[in-house]
């Protein structure tokens, strides 16, 4: 610990085991990590709606792109950051792909997707 810190915080350092204590409740790097992608892919309002909506109804694309009104390639863009992020998933059925939440997308749907009154 550093040589001087005021006394109160020090005190609640060593309650909690020592900085070593207190970083065993800090996720990892690699969790972190996760953590920042999954953030980066719900910090887009467009991306927000396309989880927003699959909460309510898988779709394909061409349904997508009549809820947030951009062209193919951008839907696509946006498909494949909440892909990377663990939130959606693609499934091939005849000509078609058609895109749902994960479990995690539904966990991250459920608390944020909501209508407030």
């Amino acid at each position: 610990m550093p040589p001087r810190m005021p006394e109160d915080i020090r005190r609640g350092v060593e309650e909690k085991g020592g900085l070593e204590g207190i970083l065993l409740n800090v996720p990892s790097k690699k969790e972190l990590e996760t953590l920042a992608k999954i953030h980066s892919a719900l910090g887009d309002p467009l991306r927000l709606r396309i989880i927003c909506f699959l909460r309510v109804q898988e779709s394909c694309v061409c349904l997508l792109r009549e809820v947030v009104k951009i062209p193919y390639s951008k839907l696509s863009y946006h498909l494949s950051v909440l892909k990377n992020a663990g939130l959606i998933r693609g499934e091939k059925r005849a000509n078609f792909i058609i895109y749902s939440l994960t479990p995690l997308g539904r966990k991250y749907a459920e608390d944020t997707c909501r209508r407030k009154p």
